[in-house]
């Protein structure tokens, strides 16, 4: 399959890349216990969700940010559920996507620092290629149970920070999709599908289209040096279209982000079976600049961009070196994940059980506070959300941006984004420049709407990388 072999090399590069950062010495060390309510963030168990809901592409208005507003999307409603990660199996830095038609399973995996043993349970949701929920009925896409209970835990052990660490694999012999197309998995409590714990995206889909693409700097001359130009070419000689300008829909995404994701582009051409996809503005997105890191897989000496490591009472404290705003730096090469993390310790033997939770502080200098806006850090260690968990405080003494955020041991990508006030894209040009050569994950999707249906098909993905 075209998808499965891109993937597979793009894993293994990363893989390859950051095989020196995975060597894991074992030792002991004295244990203190703490549970999540010693820690000074208030605990939220679940969200009550009722009947509103919203995708992740409109401009958020007030009520976005209200408790009882459902969100389409990779969103987290409990405070005390911390790591989420949710892959295919065996590939910890691949997206949540499978093909309808193999024995590929997916991996979900998050941790409850309440520390105690509750009943998770999960269903999955339909969605059009607009990430809103389609009109279908339950048969109509699910096979076996409609909702079914996450079975899989285990505490952890020598951390000063004490969790519940819970697992599913999926699809399994009591559920599985039936239809391709976009998902929402959503993981509830206590059997009520209104008291949901946090949502995931999760695609599958059918290779019934191939892709050729390339990535480039931008044609248009006034974008050379800061944009990328995506240009594609979807041949359909294998599953016929009779009007693709009405019947398919096309989006393309930027190292999984889907804030400055591009929906509904249209074919500039059709020749035969080619569609061709070869724009100078509809196709670009900014380059962006390499993604900012640190490491914190051990917490008993400094590593790389960790200033401080100091033991506190309910857990650890990591003080990151103060980062600087590359707006008008030269662009430089560095090695990324492009925005993921990796839960990893070198303190203990079990990743998943043994590594420590820290309070991790980032700061920003800046001369003045943002106007007209806000401030956010952004990357897989954040769901690539934009929340109050995540939006930076201006230190008017100090004058810098700064946050702290409660992360698990491992190796963390990150980026500072501006969201302007009213606006779903955010820029992060402001704080980090945009160039044009910048190394980045492109994914195009292909859906398809057979007429007199009410649902979208996934028949198509493509994995390109920028620097291969």
């Amino acid at each position: 399959m075209q998808y499965l072999s891109s993937t597979g090399r793009n894993i293994q590069v990363f893989l390859l890349t950051f095989t020196f950062l995975f060597t894991i010495p074992t030792a002991a060390n004295p244990i203190i216990t703490a549970s999540y309510n010693d820690i000074s963030v208030a605990p939220n168990p679940g969200i009550n969700i009722s009947a509103t809901h919203t995708t992740d592409f409109q401009p958020p208005g007030d009520d976005y940010y209200q408790e009882d507003f459902m969100r389409y999307g990779d969103y987290s409603y409990a405070n005390n559920i911390k790591s989420i990660m949710f892959n295919r199996k065996g590939w910890e830095l691949s997206p949540a996507v499978i093909d309808l038609n193999s024995p590929d399973r997916l991996i979900l995996q998050f941790d409850d620092l309440d520390a105690d043993f509750k009943n998770y349970s999960y269903t999955i949701i339909h969605c059009n290629a607009l990430w809103q929920p389609t009109n279908l009925m339950e048969y109509e896409f699910i096979d076996g149970f409609y909702e079914d209970r996450i079975n899989e835990y285990a505490f952890s052990r020598n951390t000063r920070v004490g969790f519940t660490h819970y697992s599913l694999e999926f699809p399994n012999a009591n559920m599985r999709p039936l239809l391709s197309g976009n998902y929402i998995l959503k993981v509830f409590v206590n059997g009520n599908r209104n008291d949901v714990v946090f949502t995931r995206r999760f695609m599958v889909f059918e290779q019934r289209v191939s892709i050729s693409a390339s990535v480039r700097q931008a044609t248009n001359l006034n974008y050379r040096d800061i944009k990328q130009e995506i240009d594609f070419t979807i041949n359909t000689s294998a599953f016929s279209i009779a009007n693709p300008y009405r019947d398919m829909k096309v989006v393309l995404t930027q190292n999984g982000r889907w804030d400055n994701a591009i929906f509904d582009l249209q074919p500039r051409l059709v020749q035969g079976n080619q569609l061709i996809y070869d724009y100078e503005d509809g196709n670009l997105f900014m380059g962006g600049n390499e993604f900012r890191n640190f490491d914190t897989k051990s917490l008993r000496y400094r590593t790389m961009n960790v200033e401080e490591i100091n033991p506190i009472p309910a857990g650890w404290e990591v003080i990151l070196r103060p980062d600087r705003n590359r707006r008008f730096l030269r662009y430089t090469t560095d090695r990324d994940i492009n925005g993921q993390f990796l839960i990893k310790t070198e303190d203990y033997q079990d990743n998943t059980l043994e590594s420590d939770y820290a309070w991790v502080h980032f700061t920003l200098p800046h001369a003045n506070p943002k106007s007209n806006g806000n401030v956010y850090l952004i990357g897989g260690l954040t769901g690539w959300n934009f929340t109050f968990d995540n939006r930076m405080e201006y230190n008017y003494r100090d004058s810098r941006y700064e946050l702290k955020l409660l992360l698990k041991q491992g190796y963390y990508n990150y980026q500072y984004a501006f969201l302007e006030d009213g606006s779903s894209r955010a820029d992060v040009s402001v704080f980090e420049g945009s160039h044009s050569i910048t190394e980045n994950d492109y994914t195009i999707y292909v859906y398809y709407r057979k007429p007199g249906e009410i649902h979208d098909s996934l028949i198509g993905i493509q994995h390109i990388n920028s620097g291969i």
